[in-house]
């Protein structure tokens, strides 16, 4: 299991992928194409990490996180990763949303760290 990435403190952005898959088959090359599409991401400049899941019924949600809105443009561009795209359209995915949105806040919090201090803040201030 992964954990969530400790991006730096905001602002940064998120690019977020979410799809469906046409008929998702353990053998049909999306699983290599996709941890080669993360290694080649992380070769980028710009890149703070990677988070990503997906349901056996084939909706997956992937959340690449970029030092800035140019890093996350700029890996758009990446000659591998548009003809890992179009073949995405093609073979896999029946449907996808992108989404682009620039981070203004964030916590991080682990089990290891013991208690969440953000917590009391937030009860303090009203917020969920």
């Amino acid at each position: 299991m992964n954990a969530p990435v400790r991006a730096p403190e905001p602002p940064y952005y998120a690019v977020i992928f979410t799809s469906t898959r046409r008929d998702p088959s353990p053998d049909d090359g999306y699983g290599e194409m996709a941890a080669r599409m993360e290694r080649l991401a992380e070769e980028q400049p710009g890149y703070l990490g990677l988070e990503a899941a997906r349901e056996g019924d084939g909706l997956g949600v992937t959340i690449s996180y970029w030092a800035d809105r140019a890093a996350a443009t700029a890996w758009k561009q990446v000659a591998e990763h548009r003809a890992a795209q179009a073949l995405g359209r093609e073979r896999w995915y029946g449907s996808y949303a992108l989404r682009i949105c620039r981070v203004e806040a964030a916590r991080d919090w682990d089990a290891a760290d013991g208690p969440d201090p953000g917590d009391e803040r937030d009860a303090a201030r009203g917020a969920p």
